[in-house]
């Protein structure tokens, strides 16, 4: 096989928008003198104290990328200029004069320091200027001096030694430094443990099996040539190919097969390539594939940003979901129906991470009694990642195995506001706030969704990123699948402090201790909060009330308290259950019934009935004056017709 920066979010890899160098040092340490020897060729008799920005020659290097050169001032009047120039840098070269040891010691001293300081992260390319006035008996090598602060600031990209004067090795100093950009060594290789980092061998293992066209576990010689011609515009000569599975063999007897290049062989090349300076070839190959610096799928690779109101979600396609079934039965290795954790490592091998291993994603799907997560559990958690964040969810898609255009793999669903005007909703997902006092029950009712075991004690929930999500089946066989969210009792006020708070919210459910009456008023203000900010803001939600606690002795007056309440409202009365006996009473359908026909189960305060009691008395208002301006209009038309036959008449 033939043969890119730092900073994704301001490189193009097209080169459009070119490279950027930033040139810093200690005074008198040549750093000028060094630019305008690379751009004009030759030794300047006399420089600026600090130059304008310098375009080099676009043909001074292979990949004919722009390149500028930012030359700084160390002083103190300058500090902020210099401070922004170096956060617009793709690239940092750090100079030091070599006939000065202090200029040296400055580099670990300050300003490697500093770069960190200030939050520039960028490669470095550390330069020794003014080579020629060093002494020839200098005892120490580059990198004998080099080692342990290269070992220290790991930023550092390369080092090498120049002269301006005598032009020896000027233009590699701007080589290395727009390589490091293009090429970086840090998101590919771990220079310590020597091997290729974690996220660079899962992107290479997906496109080995993307160029794996029959599936047979190797790149035969046909394959290789197919990848080849793809990735480098070139197809491999018989003798080639030959050549490369003897380099890979002699190293390495299980990187070739009889069926051809196997992907531990595929792999060892490019560690091959990368310990050998070559890491121009990896990136063709990755940047082929649609990945960027940070070695995941760029952005034209996704589906554009969604346009959507605040009160419309996002679920996943039928296609996507029989892709995702399809994908679940190939991962079950042992056929036991569920996937344990060492399989669903094996899912995400190819992507830059396992998304699951993290928060919400976690512990959000059901999972059977050995721990491996159902089909329902697994389909289930997708649908909670394309509802929080569906770029992200197309893009694991993709990473899995998912060909089909990524704008097929997801949908925009209708607005909620437009469900209760039509008194149903036809969605797929629907997402369920559980509010509730501390202790209430609220992690319990989750819990029990999803079959996590009943807590021994009490543990608060401290965040808002607790979720279950399950699927729910409805008489006929229709399967919907349920989001639920705590909303911890803190938290409640910062939620509401949005006007779209309820926006993604279908139904509300909001949990008591039956056996506390301050737990029942608790709920009771929650109710009468969320309900005020729905009828305010336009995003009334249905609501239910859940008693918590079936099992024990309910608080002397909780029934008729919790009715006249739920009555006043115009809500359905409380639900008892017990997650500890796993009587729930059929409450996740009824959550699901409640989202369906979201005209219903919503919550009325006196002041939304007072609200609705005067655009009443307003809307009967215009009526009246609408009818008596009709009935004027009327009468003098009469008495036009009435005076006109009077005087034809005379």
């Amino acid at each position: 096989m033939a043969g890119g920066g730092a900073n994704a979010t301001r490189w193009n890899p097209t080169g459009a928008a070119g490279v950027r160098i930033v040139v810093a040092g200690d005074a008198k340490t040549g750093k000028s003198s060094l630019i305008l020897t690379a751009a004009a060729d030759a030794f300047p008799p006399s420089v600026l104290s600090v130059l304008p920005p310098t375009r080099l020659p676009d043909d001074m290097f292979p990949d004919r990328v722009p390149v500028t050169v930012v030359d700084t001032s160390s002083s103190t009047e300058n500090r902020g200029k210099l401070v922004e120039e170096l956060r617009r840098a793709d690239a940092v070269i750090l100079t030091y004069a070599c006939d000065r040891p202090e200029t040296l010691d400055r580099l670990s001293t300050f300003w490697l320091p500093e770069l960190r300081r200030i939050e520039v992260r960028v490669p470095v390319i550390v330069v020794g200027c003014m080579l020629d006035k060093r002494d020839d008996d200098y005892p120490v090598s580059l990198e004998q001096v080099m080692s342990p602060i290269m070992q220290q600031f790991r930023e550092i990209e390369t080092c090498i030694e120049c002269s301006a004067l005598k032009f020896i090795q000027v233009p590699e100093v701007f080589y290395y430094a727009q390589k490091a950009v293009l090429h970086p060594t840090a998101p590919l290789f771990d220079q310590e443990a020597q091997t290729l980092k974690p996220r660079c061998v899962r992107a290479l293992k997906r496109i080995f099996i993307l160029c794996d066209q029959d599936r047979d576990g190797a790149l035969s010689d046909e394959e290789l040539n197919d990848f080849q011609v793809k990735c480098f515009n070139a197809p491999l000569q018989p003798a080639e190919i030959v050549g490369v599975k003897k380099v890979v063999q002699e190293k390495l007897a299980e990187g070739v097969s009889e069926r051809g290049l196997t992907l531990t062989g595929f792999l060892f090349l490019h560690a091959l390539f990368i310990e050998k300076g070559r890491l121009e070839t990896t990136w063709t190959v990755l940047r082929k594939f649609g990945y960027n610096n940070e070695i995941r799928l760029s952005d034209d690779r996704l589906p554009p940003p969604i346009k959507k109101h605040p009160d419309q979600s996002v679920e996943l396609t039928n296609e996507a979901v029989d892709f995702l079934r399809t994908i679940f039965f190939t991962y079950d290795i042992d056929g036991d129906g569920s996937l344990r954790a060492p399989e669903v490592e094996d899912l995400f091998s190819t992507a830059p991470e396992n998304p699951w291993n993290e928060a919400p994603y976690r512990d959000a799907g059901e999972k059977n009694a050995l721990g491996g997560l159902t089909i329902d559990g697994f389909l289930s958690k997708w649908a909670l990642m394309a509802l929080l964040d569906p770029i992200r969810c197309v893009e694991y898609l993709i990473y899995i195995g998912y060909a089909g255009d990524a704008s097929t793999a997801i949908r925009v669903t209708r607005r909620r506001r437009l469900d209760r005007k039509k008194q149903h909703s036809d969605r797929n997902v629907y997402q369920c706030f559980v509010f509730g006092p501390k202790e209430a029950g609220k992690s319990a009712l989750l819990n029990s969704f999803i079959g996590r075991p009943f807590p021994g004690e009490y543990v608060p929930t401290t965040n808002d990123n607790n979720y279950a999500a399950h699927i729910v089946d409805q008489p006929g066989g229709i399967r919907k699948n349920l989001v639920l969210r705590e909303i911890p009792e803190d938290g409640v006020h910062n939620l509401l402090s949005s006007k779209d708070a309820l926006a993604a919210c279908d139904v509300a459910v909001f949990v008591h201790d039956s056996t506390r009456e301050s737990s029942w008023k608790r709920a009771t203000e929650l109710l009468l909060d969320v309900a005020s900010h729905g009828e305010a803001t336009g995003y009334e939600v249905p609501c239910l009330i859940v008693a918590a606690k079936d099992d024990l002795e309910s608080f002397v007056t909780e029934i008729q308290n919790s009715t006249r309440v739920s009555q006043d409202l115009g809500i359905e009365a409380p639900i008892p259950i017990s997650t500890k006996l796993g009587d729930l009473s059929n409450i996740f359908l009824r959550i699901v019934n409640a989202a369906e026909h979201p005209h219903l189960s919503i919550p009325e305060t006196e002041a939304g009935k007072s609200r609705k009691h005067y655009h009443r008395l307003i809307s009967r208002s215009l009526m009246f004056v609408s009818v008596g301006a009709a009935v004027a209009v009327v009468g003098l038309a009469a008495y036009r017709v009435y005076a006109a036959r009077r005087n034809s008449s005379s």
